[in-house]
């Protein structure tokens, strides 16, 4: 985190990420994240090519009714938990 704070949810535990700290989030755990106020937040994000090249798909989608979501992520061996 580089400024501000997120809500991390890793699995069934949420972490409150504060500037200055970091968050693991194993291969295979389910997880989200979100800004829990009204200000910015800062962040850097690593994450696997695969789910860069997810989250690609999802931004150019303009359909993402949940079928559509779902083929998205099964086309990239991941699984959208509702």
């Amino acid at each position: 985190m580089l400024e501000g704070t997120l809500c991390v949810r890793v699995g069934d535990e949420v972490v409150d990420a504060k500037a200055g700290s970091a968050v693991f989030v194993p291969r295979g755990t389910v997880h989200t994240y979100w800004n829990p106020s009204p200000g910015l937040v800062r962040y850097l994000l690593i994450m696997t090519p695969n789910v860069y090249s997810l989250i690609q798909d999802i931004h150019a989608m303009t359909d993402r009714s949940p079928a559509a979501l779902q083929e998205v992520f099964a086309r990239h061996d991941s699984e959208l938990v509702k």
